[in-house]
C-alpha cells in the first residue's frame, strides 16, 4: 500500500523549483511508477490543438497523439474531470496501447486556466484504482501543476 503522504513530499522535493517542465513531467512519471504498486503504464500528455501528444512517461511504448473525446485520455479533456475506468475493455472507445491493461485513471492537469495535459496511469488488475488513489492522485496533479506554472522552460 501506498503512503501518498510521503509521496506528496518526495515529489514536492523532487520537482520544486525545476525550471524544465519536462524534467518535472519525467521525475513525475518515475516517482509514481515506483511507488504505485501493480502499474504498467504511468506517464503524461500534453494538450495542443485539439490533440494530446504523448510526453514523459514510464512503461511499454505508448500511442503517440489522441484526439480530444478518443479513449478515456480524450474524454477526460473533453470533460475536464478525472476518469476512473475499472475495467478498460468495457469503455467505449477504449484505446488499447498495452493490451494488458486492464484499469485506467486519467487526471486532467491545468496551467494558467487552461487544461494543459493530463495523467494516465494504467494497471493489469481489474478495479486497480480506489477512490482513495483518486482523490490522491487529483492533489499530486496540483503538486505538478504548481511546478509548472512555475517552469521557464
Amino acid at each position: 500500500m501506498v503512503n501518498y503522504n510521503e509521496l506528496k513530499i518526495q515529489l514536492k522535493g523532487l520537482i520544486d523549483g525545476d525550471e524544465s517542465k519536462i524534467s518535472i513531467l519525467s521525475n513525475a512519471s518515475a516517482l509514481i511508477n515506483i511507488s504505485l504498486d501493480n502499474l504498467n503504464w504511468c506517464g503524461f500528455y500534453i494538450l495542443k490543438d485539439n490533440f494530446l501528444y504523448l510526453g514523459p512517461f514510464q512503461g511499454k511504448p505508448a500511442c503517440i497523439k489522441i484526439k480530444v473525446g478518443n479513449g478515456v485520455c480524450g474524454t477526460t479533456i473533453k470533460e475536464d474531470k478525472t476518469i476512473v475506468v475499472d475495467n478498460v475493455h468495457e469503455f467505449r472507445g477504449h484505446i488499447a496501447c498495452d493490451s494488458n491493461s486492464n484499469s485506467e485513471i486519467c487526471v486532467p492537469i491545468h496551467l494558467n486556466n487552461e487544461i494543459y495535459g493530463l495523467l494516465d496511469i494504467d494497471s493489469p488488475i481489474l478495479n486497480r484504482f480506489s477512490e482513495l488513489d483518486k482523490s490522491n492522485l487529483e492533489e499530486i496533479v496540483n503538486i505538478i501543476e504548481d511546478a509548472l506554472a512555475k517552469a521557464i522552460l
